[in-house]
Formats: structure tokens, sequence, C-alpha cells
């Protein structure tokens, strides 16, 4: 029984914890480049300004259709709260968006995205 209980208080303290952590962000504003703008919404974002912990981002990826390395990136979680007039190359400022739970459905077509991904709200577009 004693055991039982430890492990509820700390499965509770590990998820409270995980959303400090992801609620320090929220308030922040970060600079970001769409590096690739992929078919059905697979988008790479690459963080130019802004401290966001390495854990939540890819710090070195490869683009395996183009070989090409991108470093500090991550995968768009939320495409269809990203505006459509950005585009590849484009900057913009943006926030981190947990709180979004918008049902999205995109196709189902393919290109490689970073193994990370946030979900964002873009702020100046």
């Amino acid at each position: 029984m004693k055991l039982v209980l430890l492990l509820s208080a700390l499965a509770t303290m590990t998820l409270s914890n995980t959303e400090c952590n992801n609620n320090k962000y929220s308030s922040k504003k970060f600079k970001g480049q769409l590096a690739i703008k992929g078919i059905c919404f697979n988008y790479t974002v690459k963080l130019l300004e802004g401290t966001i912990d390495t854990s939540v981002i890819s710090t070195k990826w490869k683009d395996p259709n183009t070989e090409k390395i991108h470093t500090n990136v991550f995968a768009l979680a939320n495409p269809c709260t990203f505006p459509n007039l950005i585009n590849e190359g484009d900057e913009f400022d943006f926030e981190l968006d947990i709180s979004d739970t918008t049902p999205c459905i995109v196709c189902e077509a393919y290109y490689p995205t970073p193994p990370r991904s946030l979900k964002i709200k873009v702020l100046n577009n």
C-alpha cells in the first residue's frame, strides 16, 4: 500500500513539474524563421532569437531530402493556426502556445521534419 501511495505521489510531482516547465515559456516572445515549407504543412521552424530549453528543439537536424543541416529547429505542431502568408525564409515573432487544442486535418503527403515539435502562436502577421 505504501508503495502505491509513493508511486502516485511521484507521478503527481513529475506531471506537475512538466506543466510548470512548459508554463515558463508561456509569456516569452521568440523570433523564428520558416526554414522549410514542406507539402501538407510539414513545416520546419528555425529559432533565431530567444532561449528555449534544448530538450524541446532539435539543435542539429539533417533534412534527408536535401542533406542540408539545420540548427535549432522544430517541426510545427499546430499547422492549422499558422498564417498562410508566411513563406520559406520569412522571419516572424512567436510565443509558445501550449493551450492550443484546435483540431487540425491536413493531407497525408509527407515531407521530413525534425523529431521535436512545438505549438506556436505567430504574433506579428
